[in-house]
């Protein structure tokens, strides 16, 4: 057996462990493969069947029991996951949907095909919460929530309560709480199980309940779902409909999911992406989702050579001045970027609002000005040092031409996020290609206008 199969904790998967494995799988050693799995988180097993060839993966999970290949089915990706539930006969695949909470199981079922989904869906012990979880917005609070959830009366005992949380703890995975539900299921309160084991048993619910209960829509963006549980350091969060009726709970790790996927779709909108690139995509789909920033960045630079090509004479004056341009095209963007970035985070966090725009771009250009003017004074300095071609006129374009650029290319980068929040597009497209080309037109624009005024 691999030593690191041995060991209790995280999973140490190298090459030599899934070569082991992959041998066991292809020899049909099921007793074997299922005794190692025994031992192992669903996450570890998850990652250890993605590593392996997809037809000795899906041999592996046919021997799983459903319990264990239920959980493994949440820790794969989509795509993964798509994959594999294609291979499941429909009496195994609603066995193990049954298995899941319902927020999991809206999730498994969202990856099927319409005809896999229509077929599998009547059959389930489940059938109506998972039906009306799939007809929530996936971005929702709706989209995330399980319908189970520990619920009662407020004239119950504690006594009752406790017995009511016994018989659900087999059917609900984590149950952080006890919710409070007068007529209408209509929410009137929560109690905490520190709280449900402390007072004394005889006690009416209601009198030890909390009343000020933090609720979300089933309507609300789950991004406003995960500021809310930070912000108020929550592990379960009620949701209500519109008349105020609770129809489930999110719990703190489809919150750690969310902001998982969220900032890796920030990550790749900030770097050109389309934000929804998966590691198995196509070529074709990658290309696809990369190629519209890509075009952008190329239109720019393009106009960034006309600008250029529109001061000829200046630079026919003074040809030094072409040594600077990537100088000024650098300063630029990386300045924009920087400031982006704190609009970007702040706007994402919710620290920053859009109220506070005008002391944003106050602040971003009192920093500029200062970084400006020691910037310039470096630059220059290496100039008069080099004694490069007209030195007091280069000196007089340069400077004017940095302090002015990090000026503005820091007032862009603050403004632009702000912008894009207000026409609902996701703050950090601002980090993309977008905004460093047109930092590059603005810069060599003022560079070129400079050195004009100055040399002609």
């Amino acid at each position: 057996m691999p030593d690191s199969l041995q060991r209790p904790g995280v999973l140490d998967l190298d090459a030599q462990l899934v070569d082991d494995v992959s041998v066991l799988v292809e020899a049909g050693q099921r007793g074997m493969v299922l005794n190692l799995a025994a031992d192992l988180h669903p996450a570890d097993l998850a990652l250890l069947m993605a590593r392996l060839p997809t037809e000795q993966s899906h041999t592996a999970f046919s021997w799983l029991p459903d319990a264990q290949a239920s959980e493994i089915l949440l820790e794969l990706s989509d795509s993964q996951r798509r994959d594999l539930l294609h291979t499941l006969q429909p009496e195994r695949l609603r066995r193990l949907i049954d298995a899941l909470d319902t927020d999991d199981a809206a999730d498994v079922l969202s990856d099927m095909s319409d005809a896999q989904a229509l077929h599998v869906l009547p059959d389930l012990a489940d059938t109506h919460d998972v039906a009306a979880l799939l007809e929530y917005d996936e971005e929702s609070a709706g989209g995330i929530m399980a319908r189970e959830f520990v619920s009662v009366p407020p004239e119950w005992t504690l006594e009752h309560v406790i017995e009511a949380v016994r018989q659900h703890a087999s059917d609900i995975d984590d149950i952080y709480a006890v919710f409070v539900v007068g007529a209408n299921d209509q929410l009137e309160g929560v109690v905490s199980l520190k709280d449900l084991m402390l007072a004394p048993a005889d006690r009416p619910v209601r009198t030890v309940m909390d009343r000020d209960v933090i609720t979300v829509g089933t309507d609300m963006d789950r991004e406003e779902v995960a500021r809310i549980m930070e912000r108020y350091d929550l592990v379960s969060l009620p949701v209500v409909d519109a008349t105020g009726g609770m129809v489930g709970r999110i719990t703190i790790d489809d919150v750690v999911d969310v902001i998982r996927e969220e900032a890796e779709e920030d990550i790749q909108i900030m770097s050109g992406g389309s934000g929804i690139e998966q590691p198995d995509d196509t070529v074709w789909a990658v290309s696809r989702g990369r190629l519209p920033w890509l075009l952008v960045g190329l239109f720019g630079a393009g106009l960034s050579g006309s600008v250029i090509g529109g001061f000829e004479v200046a630079l026919e004056q003074a040809v030094v001045l072409a040594t600077f341009i990537p100088i000024v095209t650098a300063m630029g963007g990386n300045v924009a970027v920087q400031s982006a970035a704190i609009a970007v985070q702040g706007l994402s966090s919710g620290d920053i609002w859009m109220d506070d725009l005008g002391r944003r771009i106050l602040k971003e250009m009192g920093v500029a000005l200062l970084n400006g003017i020691v910037l310039s004074l470096l630059l220059c300095s290496a100039v008069a040092v080099l004694n490069v071609g007209h030195v007091q006129l280069l000196i007089a374009t340069l400077a004017s031409t940095m302090l002015t650029v990090i000026l503005v290319a820091t007032t862009n980068g603050a403004l632009v996020p702000f912008a894009l929040k207000w026409l609902g597009i996701d703050p950090a497209s601002a980090m993309g290609p977008f905004v460093t080309t047109l930092n590059d037109i603005i810069g060599l624009s003022i560079y070129f206008m400079y050195a004009t005024l100055i040399y002609l």
